[in-house]
């Protein structure tokens, strides 16, 4: 299966941990570096485009900072970036320039793909770089990211990568040999999964959280990157990074780490965009009729199947929707406000421009603008 998944490949997204870039004591591993990036030299000579997810910014300056443990405060953990990004960029062009090769730094925030229009913006951007044949190394911008616009951790910000870029395939190196039964550092019994057919709620509870002192993702994270990247129809290769030869042999298609397969019906990078990387501003309460009329016949989310509207929002916010019990269910673009949804709970179509003095459509959110999650 994997050599069949992998003939089509042909654009790559590769995302290294920080526990991957560094040593022991959290200062950059350039011997890691420089390995790595001889077998992206290989990839590249191959004819595979190549983009680089890299964590380690943070670790590298602390080491330059003297920090004998990861920063805590929000100011201190920028410094750290700010000093350490130049360290690590420096350590990915030494290493890539004996094979000809030229990188590009990229730094993203949560607002730069929350917005349409940043969003296209930084896909030209990459394609035209890939175009070039330089190397993009992407990396959250936390000199000036803050909660509000952070992706959180570089699993998910790999993921995004991926429909940014039209990615194929997205490789996690990390300092396991992949996604495990249990937690191969504290149960001995722990059992390699090679292959993931479909990312279940067992296989959720089964990931755990971080035990890094220099990262911020754990494996729930790393399941969380695949299960997007699979929505938008990318397989996601899981292995270990400190292994030698790792990335040519899971770009071979040979048995390493674990595989997971993405859904045989994805949805369109579009919808990919509004389920995974905008905020959502509120929720939606919907009644069992409208649930059932979202879930199962593709229908928009009319007023009437509505019963009750959480938070505060704007026109064209995105928004959760939740069953009668509680639970998300899917996000949506929605063409009204929380003020004016909630003027409108429960009431027809046809009285919209009597209840509110306008009128922008017959629909709240339209099934065009709707994900199912």
């Amino acid at each position: 299966m994997r050599k069949s998944l992998l003939q089509s490949v042909r654009r790559v997204v590769i995302k290294i941990g920080s526990r991957v870039l560094t040593d022991g004591v959290g200062a950059l591993d350039t011997a890691t570096i420089g390995r790595i990036c001889d077998e992206v030299a290989s990839l590249r000579e191959s004819g595979l485009q190549v983009v680089i997810v890299s964590s380690g910014a943070i670790a590298a300056g602390r080491s330059e900072l003297g920090l004998t443990e990861k920063p805590r405060t929000i100011p201190h953990k920028q410094a750290a970036a700010a000093v350490g990004q130049t360290r690590l960029m420096g350590a990915y062009e030494t290493a890539l320039k004996p094979h000809g090769l030229k990188t590009a730094q990229v730094l993203l925030t949560g607002e730069d793909l929350g917005s349409r229009q940043r969003f296209l913006n930084a896909r030209a951007t990459l394609d035209a770089l890939l175009g070039f044949g330089i190397i993009p190394i992407i990396n959250e911008n936390d000199t000036v990211v803050v909660d509000e616009i952070k992706f959180g951790d570089n699993d998910n910000l790999s993921a995004l990568v991926t429909n940014v870029t039209e990615a194929h395939l997205l490789l996690i190196l990390t300092d396991i040999e992949g996604f495990y039964t249990a937690d191969p550092h504290s149960c001995p019994e722990a059992q390699l999964v090679p292959l993931v057919m479909g990312i279940t709620r067992d296989i959720e509870k089964a990931a755990g959280g971080s035990g890094s002192t220099v990262g911020t993702g754990g494996m729930a994270t790393k399941i969380a990157a695949a299960k997007k990247a699979g929505r938008n129809g990318v397989a996601t290769i899981m292995v270990s990074g400190k292994r030698p030869g790792v990335i040519t042999a899971a770009l071979a298609g040979e048995d390493v780490g674990t595989l997971f397969v993405p859904p045989v019906t994805g949805i369109n990078r579009r919808k990919h965009w509004i389920a995974y990387t905008l905020r959502q501003s509120g929720r939606i309460m919907v009644d069992a009729g409208a649930h059932t009329a979202l879930l199962t016949q593709g229908k928009s989310l009319l007023p009437s199947g509505i019963t009750a509207v959480e938070g505060r929002f704007g026109r064209g916010a995105c928004v959760k929707l939740c069953g009668p019990d509680g639970v998300e269910f899917a996000r949506g673009l929605s063409d009204y406000s929380s003020d004016e949804t909630s003027r409108l709970l429960g009431r027809k179509s046809l009285e919209i421009e009597q209840i509110l003095g306008y009128y922008y459509g017959d629909v709240i959110i339209h099934r065009d603008n709707l994900v199912l999650l």
